[in-house]
């Protein structure tokens, strides 16, 4: 067992990211001599060893073949807790361009917070590394083409870092949908809500954070300079110059899911609304947020609407899913499996009841009924029964880890073709970002998901 993965294994209790060290070791096809890393292993460093940061490390190691060799973080305490988890051996800085330099290094993790990712991941590829972003891909709408040319410019590989899709679930959901399973999909819903600080991302700050152990002049890169502020920092999702709201850091799951069942481009039209309802601790950002997207008929599906809403002062009962409908059914999603209802109208459209029929008169009745009899057969007017199917994803499946496998597969047959390239990643990004600017400027936001333009 290498250094890498006994600190893992040490580290699982304390952080409580993988439920047990067995799935730790589950094996896949290694190309040997990869590149000039010793034992074939890719060799990968972690910029931004936050909440996520950690996650992503320990996602990636959990996949044979790979070594955690390098971090960064502008926090010195989270350099510190490297070390302790993974050893001294691996090479620790405040600059990330110390790991660009270093020529044992083949891919780096992106974790910072989201007004770094493009300049980060840039610098990355023109470096030579393969590269795995953090959702969303991009800060700012504008940003997402220089990363997209900077990718394809490169060779190299990269993945942003929407997990799910990466599940079986999802899988199964797209296959179901490419069916045609529920016939045209017409309405899309989707939720994520919350009620608790954490969730509401008042994460924990330590005691010792100052201008001294926090490097805050890089960490406001472009955005106006201020005094140190310990909040900003480590709570940094809260403040629109630093994060992307709710939009960026909740929307674009749902988002990237859809887009990845439905084979989506994303939606033409974008409006947001909501308020700062109950978190009113200083954020910039609404806590509550609905938005309505509408996609248009392509080659790939049918014309659809999609509604999406985040609600952190959600003190009711919180059933987050995800709703795909269409003309003979829907496909409900949660986070333990999936439900596939299929239900078809009969041929016959029906008469009495709530209807005019009884508004009319007896003899119009009656030649009513003459012809319908003639149109419809006992057959035609009964009601299939609802089918439905349920779909589990198999015990100790992770995602997080698939995604990950996904990226190293890719890195060593030498392609480009993750599951969720920059291409990809931006077109699940852009409509989030369109969210932010609309809910900002009470507009609609027109968007062109094929040529990736304002509209």
């Amino acid at each position: 067992m290498d250094a890498n993965r006994r600190n893992l294994i040490k580290g699982l209790g304390a952080f409580g990211v993988l439920a047990s060290t067995k799935g730790l070791a589950s094996p896949f096809s290694i190309i040997k001599n990869f590149g000039d890393s010793p034992n074939g292993k890719i060799r990968f460093a972690t910029i931004g060893m936050g909440i996520q940061g950690h996650y992503d490390t320990r996602a990636a190691l959990a996949n044979d073949g790979v070594e955690f060799v390098a971090a960064a973080d502008l926090y010195t305490g989270r350099l510190e807790r490297v070390k302790e988890l993974y050893g001294n051996n691996i090479f620790t800085t405040r600059d990330y361009r110390e790991i660009l330099q270093r020529k044992d290094i083949d891919a780096v993790i992106v974790a910072t917070p989201d007004h770094w990712h493009d300049t980060i991941t840039i610098k990355s590829l023109e470096a030579g590394k393969h590269v795995y972003c953090e959702k969303p891909m991009v800060h700012d709408i504008e940003k997402g083409k220089p990363v997209i040319e900077a990718w394809k410019k490169s060779g190299k590989t990269m993945q942003v870092g929407s997990q799910r899709i990466s599940g079986s679930v999802f899988k199964e959901a797209n296959k179901l949908v490419q069916a045609g399973d529920i016939g045209e999909i017409n309405y899309i819903e989707s939720n994520s809500d919350r009620f608790d600080a954490i969730g509401a991302w008042n994460y924990t700050i330590p005691t010792d954070a100052s201008d001294k152990t926090v490097d805050w002049d890089t960490f406001l890169k472009d955005s106006p300079k201020i005094p140190f502020d310990a909040k900003r920092f480590f709570r940094w999702r809260n403040y629109r110059n630093y994060g992307t709201g709710v939009a960026g850091d909740l929307f674009v799951h749902l988002i990237t899911g859809v887009h990845y069942i439905t084979n989506s481009k994303g939606p033409t039209r974008v409006y947001a609304s909501g308020s700062l309802s109950y978190w009113k601790d200083g954020r910039d950002v609404p806590d509550v947020m609905v938005s309505i997207m509408d996609y248009p008929k392509t080659k790939e599906h049918s014309e659809f609407q999609m509604v999406l809403r985040v609600n952190f002062a959600n003190a009711g009962t919180i059933n987050n899913n995800t709703r795909i409908i269409g003309t003979e059914g829907q496909i409900d999603l949660s986070g333990s499996g999936l439900i596939l209802s299929k239900k078809k109208l009969p041929k016959a459209p029906g008469m009495r009841g709530y209807d005019s029929y009884d508004t009319f008169s007896l003899a119009q009745q009656k030649e009513l009924d003459k012809q319908y009899d003639a149109l419809y057969s006992e057959a035609d007017r009964k009601t299939e029964p609802v089918k439905e199917i349920k779909f589990n994803p198999p015990a100790g499946e992770n995602e997080h880890k698939n995604h990950f496998k996904n990226f190293f597969d890719n890195i060593r047959s030498g392609t480009q073709t993750t599951i969720e390239d920059p291409l990809f990643g931006f077109r699940a990004a852009a409509p989030v970002l369109a969210c932010n600017e609309s809910y900002f400027s009470k507009k609609a936001f027109i968007w062109d998901p094929e040529n990736l333009n304002k509209g």
